[in-house]
């Protein structure tokens, strides 16, 4: 079969390997969509924390089931998406029912090698059938558990006023999720045309130029109460640790973003707001059926993400123009060739 492996950052190499045949308790499944995510971009670029090369890269995964490892009883040819979170199933997080944040996970395309391939085996438990879905939409259904997970964490209510920092992919379906929770939301971010595709695309209810004066932008937009929750999606140190300021006495600050650095705060600015932070690690089983369930009754979109798409076979060209911010991607799934 055809896989693309990741050899160092900035380096892709097309290999032809064995097709594998699922173990016991597995599931050999057949590629159809795969989601670009930031994750695959930052490791790309050699910026991924959690990683080592060579990796087939690859995690929002969707695809039909090709064959059964002995034990496994699913219909052959189903159409499924991929939980590509692998828990151990014993350590404390797991225990208490946090399998996200697993002492031992092993993630697709980060810790072992995804699904930017023709076929992958993985643990029945990771294979979940979805009828009434696109393959590019169960392609995403992961990008967008991870904002639904975020959400869920932060416990949002119609009480809570939001802003949401990044309108990358994550930003964008963490928005929705804070709509659908009933939040008032605002989107920042330093690219005017990212704003322009909020206001188009989504009924959020302001913008805030990331660029410009944001502590005034929010000041206006909040009556001076500043918003109750910030969720950072930007993977910029500088954007993160601007929560501490701009947030309301008595707020939540979460942290999507994961990036290679410290963040520093001035500790009595934290103190009085009294200020909550969380730290929002992946999704869990619940948070997919959350997902499934918001497209299928059309209350999160995922149509409005996806602006550019291309085949498998022209993923060496696609990927490095993906990269670019001047090119205007939101969000990319490539379709494997037929």
């Amino acid at each position: 079969m055809k896989t693309i492996v990741c050899i160092e950052p900035g380096i892709l190499e097309k290999r032809e390997v064995e097709r594998p045949s699922p173990s016991a308790g597995e599931v050999l499944v057949k590629i159809k969509s795969i989601g670009i995510c930031g994750t695959d971009i930052h490791a790309f670029g050699g910026n991924q924390p959690f990683f080592e090369y060579p990796r087939v890269l690859g995690h929002e995964l969707s695809g039909t089931i090709a064959s059964l490892g002995e034990g496994v009883d699913l219909p052959v040819g189903s159409s499924v998406y991929i939980i590509p979170y692998l828990n151990c199933g014993d350590c404390i997080a797991c225990n208490n029912g946090k399998p996200n944040c697993c002492t031992n996970i092993e993630v697709l395309g980060v810790h072992r090698d995804g699904g930017m391939s023709e076929y992958i085996c993985v643990p029945a438990s990771a294979v979940v059938i979805a009828d009434g879905l696109t393959f590019n939409d169960m392609a995403i259904i992961e990008c967008l558990a991870i904002g639904a997970h975020a959400v869920r964490r932060a416990q949002l209510s119609e009480h809570d006023t939001v802003l949401v920092q990044g309108a990358g992919p994550i930003g964008l379906g963490t928005a929705q999720f804070a709509k659908v929770a009933g939040a008032k939301v605002f989107v920042s971010d330093i690219r005017k045309d990212k704003l322009k595709f909020c206001k188009e695309a989504y009924s959020l209810d302001g913008v805030v130029d990331a660029s410009g004066d944001v502590n005034a932008q929010l000041a206006a937009l909040t009556d001076g109460q500043y918003p109750s929750v910030i969720m950072d999606c930007t993977g910029n140190v500088n954007a993160m640790q601007s929560t501490f300021t701009n947030l309301a006495h008595g707020g939540k600050i979460v942290f999507i973003s994961v990036i290679k650095k410290s963040i520093c705060f001035d500790d009595p600015e934290f103190h009085k707001r009294e200020t909550t932070l969380l730290g929002s690690r992946n999704a869990t089983a619940q948070d997919f059926e959350f997902v499934v369930s918001c497209l299928k009754n059309g209350s999160v979109v995922s149509s409005s993400l996806i602006t550019h798409t291309g085949k498998f076979s022209e993923l060496f060209e696609d990927f490095n123009q993906w990269t670019k911010p001047e090119n205007g991607v939101i969000k990319a799934v490539v379709e494997m060739d037929e």
